[in-house]
This record gives structure tokens, C-alpha cells and sequence, in this order.
């Protein structure tokens, strides 16, 4: 079977203001995306916004809560769309130099990590991950060369292609974003003098409902809606 897989992260520099990161997935069957990102379309026209209307965590608000919780619903009831990401807690405690490594490398086996658990022998799978740069080309083959190494995988059997894309172009890429914004979100440890969205924490609580999950410790490994992995600062990974 050929699988989509789409990727984002958030929060993913080194030194930013956030204490976490998350680098995350959704993937489905190739021949359903059509009908997900139509799906997608028609919840966005329901809530009076374009098509080309670009959704996203950051863009969450009471205004249009009710947008965010409709996508939030189709992502639970669509037995075709399974999310898989991989939570970094604390950056401030990555110590690349006692494991030889840059943040670069480690950035690339944090990617393998959250994916090898997707990626399966029998089947063949497209990745496509948001252009947040320049180097975004650059980044998507070096991620492919990691996978191929790690799963020898250099007759392209197992991942077809790497490609990036743009997130406002492509429907399924925004209903990423928010699960993926919403992983960082939920981990992250806030300044008392910084602003906290009530909206965002609404959203937050229902994901929480329907997932069955707190969203800040591991999942069961085979679960296949949400499945999390809180990875451990200092934690080498080969």
C-alpha cells in the first residue's frame, strides 16, 4: 500500500523562547487525499473562511474557535488520518557536545525517530514536509539520506520521495500545524509575565478528551490515532 505522510514542527531552533519542541505527522492512504482535503475545504466554507484560507495553531482564537474544534473533530472520526510526533521537552538540556554531535545532526535523528514508527517494509510511503526556508530543500535530502541509511533503503522501495511543500497550499499540511503547535503548546513551561491564550487551552482540553491522553507523557507504543513519544534531553539516539 502507498501511504502520504506530512510533516511539520514547531518550536524546532535551538535558541528560541520556548522550552519545547515537537516534530510531528499525519499520514494516510494515497488514494484518500483527495477526499481529506475536500473534507477540509467544506469545514473551513462551513465556518465562512476561503479554501485558500490558511489555518494554524497560531491563529487560534475565541473567534473562531468553532473552526478548530470542527477540524479537531474530523481528524478523530476520520479513521484514515493517524498522528505520530515526537515531544522534546526541555532544549535548554541538549548537550551535543557529550554525545559528538550538532544540533543539526541531532535535529535529524529527532525526524527519524518520530517517522521510523510510521514507516513499515510492505509499504511504500511519499513524504512531504512545510517549507519554512531557504534550506528547506537541503534539509529534505539530508533527511532522506539519514532514512535511507538507517532503513537501506537505497532502491527507494520504502520512501519514494522527499518533498517540501507549502503549508497553505496544501489542506492537510494546515491540519498538521495545529496538532503539531498544539504538542509544543501543551508541554511548554510559560514565563509568569507571558500571556497564555484561554483559546488555545480550550482547544487543548478537548484534544485531551477525545485522545484519551494527557499529551505530556508518552502514548501506548501501537496506538495509532495519536501516538506520542516524550523524548529525554541527554538521551542518545543512534
Amino acid at each position: 500500500m502507498e501511504y502520504n505522510i506530512y510533516c511539520d514542527e514547531s518550536c524546532h531552533l535551538e535558541h528560541d523562547k520556548s522550552n519545547s519542541m515537537s516534530i510531528g505527522a499525519i499520514y494516510c492512504p494515497k488514494d484518500k487525499i483527495k477526499e481529506i482535503n475536500e473534507n477540509i475545504i467544506r469545514i473551513k466554507e462551513k465556518n465562512g473562511i476561503s479554501k485558500t484560507s490558511e489555518v494554524k495553531w497560531t491563529k487560534i482564537s475565541p473567534a473562531n474557535m468553532r473552526l478548530y474544534i470542527d477540524l479537531i473533530d474530523y481528524f478523530f472520526h476520520d479513521d484514515d488520518l493517524s498522528f505520530r510526533c515526537i515531544i522534546i521537552k526541555d532544549k535548554q538540556s541538549l548537550d551535543h557536545k557529550k554525545f559528538n554531535q550538532t544540533h543539526d545532526e541531532w535535529y535529524y535523528k529527532m525526524y527519524y525517530t518520530m517517522l521510523k514508527i510510521i514507516l513499515s517494509p510492505r509499504d511504500s510511503h511519499n513524504i512531504y514536509i512545510d517549507i519554512k526556508d531557504t534550506n528547506s530543500f537541503d534539509k529534505s535530502q539530508e533527511l532522506l539520506n539519514v532514512i535511507r541509511n538507517a532503513k537501506d533503503d537505497f532502491n527507494s522501495r520504502i520512501i519514494k520521495k522527499i518533498q517540501p511543500i507549502r503549508s497553505h497550499e496544501v489542506q492537510i499540511m494546515q491540519l498538521v500545524d495545529i496538532l503539531v503547535g498544539a504538542m509544543a503548546y501543551v508541554n511548554r513551561k510559560f514565563p509568569q509575565d507571558e500571556k497564555r491564550s484561554a483559546a488555545k487551552f480550550e482547544l487543548l482540553k478537548y484534544i485531551k478528551e477525545l485522545s484519551g491522553y494527557s499529551l505530556t507523557r508518552n502514548t501506548l507504543a501501537r496506538e495509532k490515532k495519536i501516538n506520542l513519544l516524550v523524548w529525554e534531553a541527554n538521551y542518545y539516539v543512534k
